[in-house]
């Protein structure tokens, strides 16, 4: 059994990873400084530790020099991905970013510990292996959840272009686990003993993103007190995983377009270019063609990207995987908050069935969580899950999510042949807005008023009369 040292300061935290990786079967111990790891034991006498960046005394990264036979995980927040990305050229085998699901920590430690046993695959005694077989082979049916026909089409797709070096581009709405997909890609490659560096381009003000990529030379602006090095070369050798990429911003895009088109980078004030062997993986919840209609996206820039597509399905189109996500979920939950023995009830499991989660698995693990704080007793009910008047309308009825409506109905052939989830909404919105209320677009759409006026913002598609709502 693979042993882990956690050294974390925050008491929470530390003691939800610690339970989250005793679950999955790991032996665990923690502590809450660099000193007092050491006084319990030698740190590296562990086959992972996983340390806060910042710690009262010395830093996470000093347990890189004092274990240097054990590899480091580094947790940070996106504040720090400066520091992060130092923590690695100091020795850190990865780093993750604050706040984290539990999916997320578990594959990062199941690839590290994976990593160290292929490392260790010629010495005379094996080494122990992590918690059951496929979990250490990366395969995306141990990282990622999904029994229904389009999860098996995902895996296969994801099996047979990880070992290439094509550049994939993982569509699929919020919530979908698109950031999983990337990780199995990565692990499957030949690239999965060098680090995966994951960037979410809408969380990295426009301003930085040019230099938190590309790195800068000190001086280059108002600020750079020192050089720094970019994510691109912090991924040289491994992975770089860019999430929402259609917010990057025109300039970062000519630049993104240079490193696929030429292998090299050129920092931010620099006048020297340096190559770098990187996969890229970038993934997204628009619609990329469509934004390079509009001039927001970069049209060589799209074609360089979508060479592999990996379409990651929406809950709503995965029947038979919500109620087994959702014990995955709860088991998890209860075992988190001491409820071990929770269950759904009959009526809990078709309201689960019947709602179109429009926030998809994020949405459902979250109505879990919640279920799971509410619950007094040992059997959860529908009004503890509150889908049915989330948002004010998110209930659904049968008939609609049949497909009995007749509008609805007669548009799925051009909505799934021709047209994106976004540009159907944009149709449908400025074809009924006229003659329906926003309640009764809600209701066709399948999705709640605020989701509706939210989707409206972000497409600019004003409001034409008001609602008698």
């Amino acid at each position: 059994m693979p042993r882990i040292l956690i050294v974390e300061d925050e008491e929470i935290i530390r003691s939800a990873v610690r339970k989250l990786l005793q679950h999955a079967g790991y032996d665990v111990t923690d502590a809450g400084s660099v000193e007092e790891a050491e006084r319990s034991q030698d740190p590296d006498e562990f086959d992972l530790i996983i340390s806060d960046l910042r710690l009262p005394g010395a830093p996470g990264t000093e347990l890189i020099n004092r274990a240097p036979n054990t590899p480091v995980l580094i947790m940070t927040s996106y504040a720090s991905l400066r520091s992060a990305v130092d923590s690695m050229k100091m020795g850190a085998v990865e780093y993750i970013a604050k706040p984290f699901d539990h999916d997320e920590m578990l594959a990062a430690v199941e690839n590290i510990l994976a990593r160290k046993q292929q490392a260790s695959a010629d010495a005379p005694t094996p080494e122990t292996g992590t918690p059951g077989e496929d979990t250490t082979s990366g395969d995306p049916a141990s990282i990622m959840f999904g029994k229904c026909e389009a999860m098996q089409k995902v895996f296969t797709l994801i099996r047979k272009v990880a070992p290439t070096e094509t550049t994939v581009l993982i569509q699929g709405e919020s919530g979908t686990g698109k950031e999983l997909a990337a990780r199995a890609l990565h692990l499957l490659s030949p690239r999965a003993t060098k680090p995966l560096i994951s960037v979410n381009c809408a969380a990295i003000p426009e301003s930085l993103i040019e230099s938190e990529l590309f790195g800068h030379e000190k001086g280059s602006f108002t600020g750079a007190v020192s050089a720094r090095t970019g994510l691109i070369e912090a991924a040289d050798g491994g992975s770089l995983f860019l999430d929402e990429i259609g917010e990057l911003p025109p300039e970062a895009q000519a630049r993104l377009l240079r490193v696929l088109q030429e292998g090299e980078i050129r920092k931010v004030g620099s006048t020297q270019s340096r190559k770098v062997s990187v996969r890229m993986i970038a993934a997204t919840h628009r619609n990329l063609k469509a934004m390079t209609r509009t001039g927001e996206f970069r049209e060589d820039l799209y074609y360089r990207l979508n060479v592999m597509q990996v379409r990651i399905p929406p809950l709503r189109e995965r029947q038979q995987d919500i109620l087994g996500l959702a014990q995955r979920f709860l088991l998890r939950q209860g075992e988190k908050m001491g409820k071990p023995n929770l269950n759904l009830s009959p009526e809990a499991m078709r309201a689960m069935e019947r709602h179109r989660w429009p926030g998809n698995v994020r949405e459902l693990e979250n109505a879990i969580e919640r279920a799971t704080i509410l619950c007094d007793t040992d059997l959860i009910t529908p009004s503890l899950l509150d889908l049915e008047y989330e948002g004010g309308d998110e209930y659904i009825p049968e008939t609609l999510v049949e497909g009995n409506n007749e509008q609805v109905r007669n548009r799925e052939p051009e909505s799934s042949n021709d047209l994106s989830l976004e540009d159907y909404f944009q149709h449908f919105v400025l074809e009924n807005q006229d003659k329906m209320s926003e309640t009764e677009l809600a209701q066709k759409l399948g999705i709640s008023r605020k989701s509706l006026w939210e989707r409206r913002q972000r497409l600019g598609i004003p409001r034409k009369k008001s609602s008698g709502n």
